[in-house]
């Protein structure tokens, strides 16, 4: 459990005027949702939560929130719950969060990670490839894993690893159906397949570039 401290400012007001202002003063206007209290609307400073999200791409993290107003400061853990971001620019414009208690399940998303060489890439040629990179898991705060592991040594061309062949850590439990698919070695005609679609990307690009100049 990964558990970051973020300072951020109560505010009052509402409105697409205010959250055009807060924007333009470097913030992002969020929300944070409790289970039995009332949401608090609040402010974040933008390069602070960007160089967060930038750290720790694909991790789950787990926000402590110094909500500050006129009383004082009130610290709140929560996980983010949605962010929306600008239809052009893409930059974060606003975040809802969801406040979580340590003694409390939440079900959130863990990155997938492998480790070993498949035998069928060492041996025949093959490519791993990932139908899932996150997993489903319901545990307490304190006993989310930063990441779920699968050993993929032993796999072949052809074969596949499942939800059911993986061994939760303690105390969690994974939510996906047992079935679910998360990676499998595809054979060498695949892998030219996905290089040949990935040089004539770069080609596309290429000529953009040369086009722009």
């Amino acid at each position: 459990m990964k558990q970051i401290a973020m300072d951020s400012l109560v505010r009052t007001e509402r409105g697409k005027g205010v959250a055009r202002k807060l924007r333009q003063a470097g913030r992002i206007p969020g929300v944070l949702y409790g289970r039995a209290s009332e949401p608090v609307s609040f402010s974040v400073d933008f390069h602070e939560f960007n160089k967060i999200l930038i750290r720790h791409k694909g991790e789950q993290v787990f926000f402590s929130l110094n909500l500050q107003d006129k009383e004082g400061t009130d610290n709140r853990l929560a996980i983010v719950k949605d962010l929306q971001l600008h239809p052009v620019t893409d930059q974060i414009y606003h975040i809802d969060f969801l406040e979580v208690a340590m003694d409390k399940e939440v079900t959130v998303e863990v990155p997938l990670t492998t480790v070993g060489e498949p035998a069928g890439v060492r041996l025949e040629g093959g490519m791993l490839q990932f139908l899932r990179r996150y997993v489903t898991v319901s545990a307490l705060p304190a006993a989310v894993p930063d990441e779920i592991e699968v050993d993929v040594t032993e796999l072949n061309v052809g074969e596949t690893l499942h939800i059911s062949d993986v061994n939760p850590p303690e105390g969690s439990t994974l939510m996906d159906e047992p079935e679910t698919t998360l990676v499998t070695v595809a054979g060498a005609a695949v892998k030219e397949k996905a290089e040949e679609e990935v040089e004539a990307e770069e080609g596309v690009e290429a000529e953009a570039e040369e086009t722009e100049e």
